[in-house]
């Protein structure tokens, strides 16, 4: 008898009602919050306070620890904070810590004391990467390899969330409320986050730590590399979403430029965009579980390619409202659906003992090639012009589709 559409989508949904999805929904917030509070939130608060754009353009280096979490990454995997045990204790640290030192930074004065704001926001960004890295190493320990895929999904989606909540609610607040009040009212938020954690359950398999740091630096990466075509693999978690990397670079300089107001990049692009990306993002968390990873990575990476063509279409009709909406809506539901088929990849590569140092490793090259493939493509949509550039964009996706065929092939259960 063939499945009711209505009865195939509810159990589509049935997989994130559980304790461990909904947690790590609660967790990704978590996660996402303390991003904005460092970046453009503070830099919307020091343009409010007349700060010099010399001085605010250098706070983009706050961003750092982000970028280099794999330093440290190996003190998390060897050492257990007492209480909550080997991962949540790090969490719920890190996040009274962040709490602490976001509601200390709403109380400074930027233009009076800009380097005490500079080394409190390093503080937040320090807490924040380090909660960032022991949420995904919890997420990958406390995951049955059949929730890989809606983990990773709930997880963006609380992150994204949270980004909405620190950057854009926090600015309309900043219209009523003093600097301090808005982010006392996010470090709240932070502090009640720790009833996640102490609600979130314990990974069902007891892994021993490293016996010491320099079994905890060495053997995460002995591990890794032990595999067969472990360097290739790397090239391949560099190269998976590069032409997806490429084409978002540009998208609001794209839109701005064809005749649109930054009302309508605003409305569509971040809020119509977000909507898209969470629908794409749960849409693949569920159906990685039918599919498996493998197929998953074929089918999702090959549309996040092909959406990239929509933005050539826009460029040829120009400012056409329907046009832009839905290749934003189409372009951010594939985006999603690679990111939650790549993160739940990503966290099958790692070795329970060091996930918190192997996806650490895993997660910053994903992140430097999408800030590398940024570089050159205000040179080529210059030289190539809109629709040719968005065209030539989808042959970035080209060598991570081909090599799927060796990391994850179509007729291997993933």
């Amino acid at each position: 008898m063939p499945i009711h559409p209505w009865q195939s989508f509810q159990e589509g949904l049935r997989i994130y009602f559980n304790r461990r999805l909904l947690c790590l929904l609660g967790l990704g917030f978590s996660s996402g919050l303390p991003l904005a509070l460092t970046s453009g939130t503070l830099q919307a608060w020091m343009t409010a306070e007349k700060v010099d754009l010399t001085l605010i353009g250098v706070f983009s280096l706050v961003g750092l620890p982000y970028t280099l979490k794999i330093l440290w990454a190996p003190l998390m995997d060897r050492f257990s904070p007492p209480g909550l045990g080997r991962r949540r204790g790090w969490i719920l640290l890190s996040q009274v810590l962040l709490a602490a030192g976001i509601g200390v930074l709403g109380l400074t004065n930027p233009a009076a004391f800009p380097w005490l704001v500079a080394f409190l926001a390093c503080t937040v960004a320090f807490f924040s990467a380090s909660q960032d890295i022991v949420i995904d190493a919890y997420r990958a320990d406390v995951l049955p390899k059949s929730e890989l895929g809606a983990g990773a999904a709930v997880s963006t989606v609380g992150y994204r969330l949270a980004m909405l909540v620190s950057g854009a609610l926090a600015l309309i607040l900043s219209d009523h409320l003093p600097w301090s009040a808005v982010y006392g009212i996010m470090a709240a938020l932070m502090l009640l986050s720790g009833i996640i954690t102490f609600r979130a359950p314990e990974p069902p398999e007891k892994i021993a730590p490293p016996k010491n740091l320099q079994e905890a630096v060495w053997e995460p990466l002995a591990s890794y590399f032990r595999r067969s075509g472990a360097v290739e693999m790397l090239f391949f978690i560099m190269v998976f979403k590069l032409g997806d990397a490429v084409a978002g670079a540009m998208t609001t300089p794209f839109l701005l430029d064809i005749g649109f107001s930054r009302t309508d990049v605003g409305t569509v692009n971040k809020g119509f965009g977000l909507v898209s990306t969470i629908v794409g993002t749960l849409a693949g968390g569920s159906l990685i579980a039918k599919m498996g990873i493998n197929r998953s990575l074929w089918v999702f990476g090959l549309l996040q390619a092909l959406s990239n063509l929509t933005f050539t279409v826009v460029a040829l009709l120009g400012k056409n409202y329907p046009a832009m909406i839905a290749a934003i809506g189409i372009e951010n539901i594939c985006g999603g659906l690679g990111t939650a088929a790549f993160i739940a990849f990503l966290m099958s590569l790692c070795d329970k003992r060091f996930t918190a140092t192997q996806y650490a490793l895993l997660s910053s090259l994903m992140a430097m090639s999408r800030v590398l493939a940024g570089v050159p493509t205000g040179f080529m949509a210059k030289e190539l012009g809109w629709p040719l550039f968005y065209a030539v964009s989808v042959l970035g996706a080209i060598p991570g589709i081909w090599l799927l065929t060796r990391f994850a092939p179509w007729r291997k259960e993933g």
